[in-house]
């Protein structure tokens, strides 16, 4: 439960908490199983499935809810890492935090399950951009190869994404030693000029069209 949440008064306070239990009981439960109905996300959650229809009147809302607060998260660590006064850790400090929040599992599970907001739109473009100034400040320190893009990076974040196992400690433990590898080779500067050029942006947008 967040500091703000457990502030709220009343009846606020509650329609908070019960938002919460709601949206990491769809996670848990979409994440499992896209195709999963909604009604799974009210017992994961332990409410009423008319009090769940009341604050999303659709899976719709809430798969569009689930991805957009995580495109938030990704926004707010972007945004952080700007006030790190060294270049690579500024860079490398924010993948990091990013992997362990886990904002690219909603991605690879649920792109393409519903249709984006223009205010989603918008953030996306002001995630790309935070990000694009993180490699810039990156590649200027001498330490990120020339040849690694923004769009390597999307990639790079699902592919993290992707390493799951039973044990939720075990899968955060392997994510980290993978991202570990991933960061060592983007910062081989003397390595190979990598095979192929990078995603291009209709190559990472087409799972989003339904």
């Amino acid at each position: 439960m967040t500091t703000a949440t457990s502030g709220l008064p009343g009846r606020r306070g509650q329609a908070a908490r019960n938002d919460e239990v709601i949206l990491a009981a769809a996670r848990e439960v979409f994440l499992a199983n896209p195709s999963a109905p909604i009604a799974a996300v009210a017992e994961r959650a332990g409410v009423g499935i008319s009090a769940l229809y009341r604050r999303y009147p659709s899976k719709e809302e809430l798969l569009r809810t689930l991805c957009h607060e995580g495109l938030r998260r990704y926004i707010a660590e972007a945004e952080a890492a700007a006030d790190e006064p060294d270049d690579w850790r500024a860079f490398t400090g924010f993948v990091e935090r990013i992997v362990a929040a886990d904002v690219h599992s909603l991605t690879v599970h649920l792109a393409g399950t519903f249709i984006p907001t223009e205010q989603m739109g918008r953030d996306a473009v002001r995630a790309s951009e935070l990000a694009e100034a993180l490699m810039r400040r990156a590649h200027r320190s001498g330490r990120l190869r020339p040849d690694v893009v923004t769009a390597d990076l999307i990639l790079l974040l699902e592919g993290c994404a992707a390493v799951r196992v039973p044990d939720p400690d075990r899968t955060a433990a392997l994510r980290r030693r993978y991202l570990a590898v991933h960061l060592a080779g983007w910062a081989a500067r003397d390595a190979a000029d990598l095979p192929g050029p990078p995603p291009t942006a209709a190559e990472l947008n087409w799972r989003w069209q339904q």
